[in-house]
């Protein structure tokens, strides 16, 4: 026992001898070891401000906050028949039975996003969203919903202005300008993708006066890679003050999803539209009655032009306006009111924008020589249905 004690006297005298050597010569090796004075105190943090007042590098919350109120889902419904069975077509089966096994009724839903733009309840959303719906329902943010009629649609613009019952206030969006854009602009999209519910995406603008698409009649996109996808088409397209610049459209997808490229109608343009839907109920455009195609370097040789600037008049409908001006197959366009014309598309464009009934100047080439005259623009037929 004795031994024990001597054994155990000895190791804690070594090992506090050894303990004062570290602490004088290396108190670094003990600084991890926890004190009296770690265990048992008080840890002060501070935390951010909280407020309107905080900065947010790089965030969009205000413009987000300003612009996802006015922008609305929309949700359509559609009655659709369609044929049971071929046999069902032979006239003996319907001699006994009638047409009452000939067709079946289903309807077909579909969704969007709209915006809305004006305190008397009208939005604007995209032709193919509620074209053919025969029932139309809008849904605010806050959950509220509501019937909607179609006040007017433009298939060639693929814009349609809807009406909610007067009453019914929703918050309003801030027009911006689209003719102030520059490549590399913030934007952001807000819309209703997939039914999932309002959702922002943010990007840049990516291209401006995108054209040659394939999608409207009318076409001077913006180009963004802001997510777009199905069921945005409709909704807002945003600068980063939270006003808008444009209405979200279509998207270049082989997936169905967003790829990074996404077409916005200016909102130039569907302003216009809006005015004349809402005070006429229809839209308005100039139209003079001719065929064109565009001037590619070879035609340009055959006809001996100075460049492919221009659109060649290919052909003139008997008794329209440019028929009764002497524009004639042959004639390369241009001028139209002063304004170059730099091709088809565009060419097109300038004449919708003149006004029915009045007089303007076209400027052509014709066999090596400038021609001006003057043609009393004509009214553009509507489309036919497909």
């Amino acid at each position: 026992m004795r031994r024990l004690w001597l054994t155990f006297a000895q190791t804690v005298t070594v090992c506090v001898a050894l303990l004062f050597v570290v602490k004088t010569l290396k108190p670094e090796w003990l600084s991890h070891l926890p004190t009296s004075e770690d265990i048992g105190g008080v840890a002060t943090i501070v935390e951010a401000p909280v407020g309107s007042e905080t900065l947010r590098p790089g965030s969009f919350a205000n413009a987000a906050k300003k612009a996802v109120p006015a922008v609305v889902h929309i949700f359509t419904s559609q009655e659709v028949k369609t044929p049971r069975h071929p046999f069902l077509n032979d006239p003996l089966f319907r001699h006994f039975f009638g047409d009452r096994f000939g067709e079946e009724s289903q309807r077909r839903s579909g969704l969007g996003s709209g915006v809305v733009v004006s305190a008397e309840g009208y939005i604007l959303t995209n032709n193919h969203v509620v074209e053919g719906a025969d029932e139309i329902e809008v849904a605010s943010n806050d959950g509220r919903k509501y019937k909607a009629r179609v006040v007017g649609a433009d298939p060639e613009s693929d814009l349609a202005v809807l009406r909610i019952p007067a009453g019914h206030q929703l918050p309003v969006i801030s027009f911006g300008s689209s003719d102030t854009l520059r490549v590399g602009d913030v934007v952001l999209a807000i819309g209703n993708p997939f039914g999932v519910g309002q959702t922002v995406t943010s990007g840049i603008v990516s291209a401006l006066g995108r054209s040659h698409l394939g999608i409207n009649t009318f076409e001077n996109f913006i180009q963004t890679d802001a997510a777009i996808n199905p069921g945005n088409s409709g909704g807002a397209l945003v600068d980063a003050n939270g006003y808008l610049v444009g209405i979200n459209t279509a998207i270049y997808s082989q997936s169905g999803g967003s790829m990074g490229i996404g077409f916005a109608i200016p909102v130039s343009l569907a302003k216009n539209v809006l005015e004349q839907i809402v005070n006429s109920g229809t839209v308005t455009r100039g139209w003079i009655g001719v065929e064109v195609q565009e001037i590619t370097a070879e035609l340009a040789e055959s006809f001996k032009l100075p460049g492919t600037q221009g659109a060649l008049i290919a052909g003139v409908m008997k008794g329209s306006p440019a028929d009764k001006a002497g524009i004639k197959p042959g004639d390369v366009l241009v001028k139209v009111a002063g304004k170059p014309v730099k091709d088809a598309q565009v060419m097109l464009e300038l004449i919708a924008a003149l006004e029915p009934g009045k007089m303007s100047s076209f400027g052509l080439m014709r066999d090596g020589s400038d021609v001006t005259v003057d043609v009393a623009i004509g009214k553009r037929p509507k489309p036919p249905k497909e």
